[in-house]
C-alpha cells in the first residue's frame, strides 16, 4: 500500500510491454532521454525522470514542492484530482508536512503493524478456504483481503465495503470516468470519510481511526481536515493498490513456474518474493509531480527552479544502473541487503507511512496461496488476461484452478 503515492500508468507514452512487463521504453531513456518529457493523462507534457539516483534525488530534495495548486503548472489529471487539496499530506511541504506526519507515525510503527499480521493471514486463509477449485483470484481474493483488512483497521463497516469500492475505482480512473464523475465520487468519499471521523469521536473504540483521532505531538493534533484525508488516503491506497499488487504478484509467479514451485516447497521465501514483485510490478510508477523551488542537479544536467517533473519510481526499479539485469523477475533478489533498495514505497519526506502494513498483506496474501493452493495455475492463456487501465493497472480478472489443500491434515481436496 501507498499512501503518498497512488498512481500507476502515468502516460500514453511510457506503455507497458507484453503480460504486463515493464515498458520497453525504459531501456531507451535510461541511456538516450533520462529527463525526455511525456504526455500526463491531462494532457500536459511533462519530464519524466527515469534513472534511479535521479529520482532518489528529486524525492529527497528540500526544493521538491508538492504545492501544484499554483496557476498555469502542469496537471497530472483534467478536472479536480489528487493535487488539489491542501489538507492531503500527500500535497503538503514542510513544515506542515513533517508535523502531519510525525504525529501520525505512531499509528504505523513496525511493531504496531506487526501485530496486526496473525489476523492479516487469517483473513487470507479464510478467504481461500471459501473458494472453490476455479476462482478468480482478482475478485475472490486480491480485491477481497485488502477491502477486508481496511475495514477492520478502520472499523468500517463491512456492510460498507462495496461502497468505497466503487468510489475508489471511479477516482482512480482516467479514462473512463468523465470529469464530472470523478469529482462526485471525490465528494461523496469525503463526505463519507467525515461521517466516519465523527462518529468514532461520538463513539469512541480501539482501532486505526481512534489511534489517529488520540495522536499527539505533545499538544498538538491532526486537524479535522487531515484526519479526513487520512481515512480518504488509507481506504484508497489501502484497497486498490494493494489489490493491485497481489494480483500482478500472483500472475508473475505463474509465468515463472520454477520460482512459484520454490516458493510452495519454502513458504518463508514469501517475504522476498514480496520485494521482488514490488520492484518489478511496483505499486506506483510515479510518486506524483514536484515542483522545483531552486534549482537541482541531476545525472544528467541541471533542472531549473520553477521546473515540473515527474519521478518514475516503476522506471528507477528497472534502471541497471541500480539493479542487473532489471527485466529478470527473481525471488531470490533481495534474499541479502542489496546495495540499492528499492522505491516502490518512494523515498524521502513522502515515502509511505503504511509501507510495513503493505509488506505485511501481500507476504501473508503469498504465504497463503503456496500453503494453501500450492496447484495454483493459470486457468487461461496468460495472452488472454485482460488488464485494467488508468491510474492503477492491474488484470481485471485471474481465472486460476487448484484444489484447495486442508492445512489441518495436509490432504488435497
Amino acid at each position: 500500500m501507498a499512501a503518498d503515492s497512488i498512481p500507476n500508468d502515468i502516460s500514453n507514452d511510457i506503455v507497458p510491454g507484453p503480460l504486463g512487463t515493464p515498458s520497453p521504453e525504459y531501456a531507451r531513456r535510461h541511456e538516450e532521454g533520462p529527463l525526455d518529457p511525456a504526455v500526463m493523462p491531462s494532457g500536459d507534457m511533462v519530464p519524466v525522470a527515469v534513472r534511479y539516483e535521479d529520482v532518489r534525488t528529486l524525492l529527497g530534495s528540500a526544493a521538491s514542492s508538492r504545492n501544484l495548486r499554483l496557476p498555469g503548472l502542469p496537471r497530472l489529471v483534467s478536472g479536480v484530482g489528487i493535487d488539489d487539496d491542501p489538507d492531503a499530506l500527500i500535497n503538503q511541504d514542510p513544515p506542515e508536512h513533517t508535523r502531519y506526519r510525525r504525529i501520525m507515525y505512531g499509528a504505523f510503527t513496525p511493531r504496531r503493524t506487526e501485530s496486526w499480521r496473525p489476523w492479516v493471514a487469517a483473513i487470507a486463509g479464510e478467504l481461500l478456504d471459501g473458494v472453490g477449485e476455479e476462482f478468480d483470484l482478482v475478485e475472490a481474493f486480491a480485491v477481497r483481503l485488502p477491502g477486508r483488512v481496511i475495514c477492520r483497521l478502520l472499523g468500517v463497516p463491512y456492510d460498507d465495503y462495496d461502497r468505497f469500492v466503487a468510489w475508489t475505482d471511479m477516482f482512480l480512473t482516467t479514462s473512463t470516468a468523465t470529469e464530472q464523475a470523478r469529482y462526485q465520487g471525490y465528494t461523496e468519499f469525503m463526505a463519507y470519510a467525515r461521517e466516519l471521523v465523527a462518529r468514532h469521536r461520538a463513539e469512541p473504540g480501539d482501532d486505526l481511526i481512534d489511534l489517529l483521532v488520540q495522536a499527539r505531538d505533545e499538544e498538538d493534533r491532526l486537524s479535522e481536515g487531515e484526519l479526513v484525508n487520512t481515512v480518504f488516503a488509507l481506504i484508497t491506497a489501502g484497497h486498490e493498490t494493494t489489490a493491485s499488487m497481489v494480483s500482478k504478484g500472483v500472475f508473475r509467479l505463474m509465468l515463472h513456474r520454477g520460482q512459484w514451485d520454490e516458493l510452495v516447497a519454502r513458504p518463508e521465501l514469501a517475504a522476498t518474493a514480496a520485494e521482488e514483485i514490488l520492484r518489478y510490478d511496483g505499486p506506483p510508477a510515479s510518486a506524483f509531480m514536484r515542483r522545483l523551488t531552486e534549482d537541482v542537479e541531476l545525472s544528467c544536467g541541471v533542472l531549473k527552479a520553477g521546473s515540473v517533473v515527474m519521478p518514475d519510481l516503476n522506471a528507477a526499479n528497472h534502471d541497471p544502473r541500480a539493479f542487473p539485469e532489471p527485466g529478470r523477475f527473481d525471488i531470490h533478489r533481495f534474499e541479502t541487503q542489496p546495495p540499492h533498495p528499492h522505491l516502490a514505497f518512494g523515498y524521502g519526506p513522502h515515502r509511505c507511512l503504511a509501507a510495513a502494513l503493505a509488506r505485511v498483506e501481500l507476504t501473508e496474501a503469498l504465504r497463503a496461496l503456496a500453503t494453501r493452493r500450492p496447484g495454483l495455475r493459470l486457468a487461461v492463456p496468460a495472452e488472454q488476461v485482460e488488464w485494467s487501465e488508468g491510474l492503477t493497472r492491474r488484470p481485471v480478472a485471474l481465472p486460476v484452478t487448484a484444489a484447495r489443500r486442508d492445512n489441518r491434515t495436509d490432504r488435497v481436496e
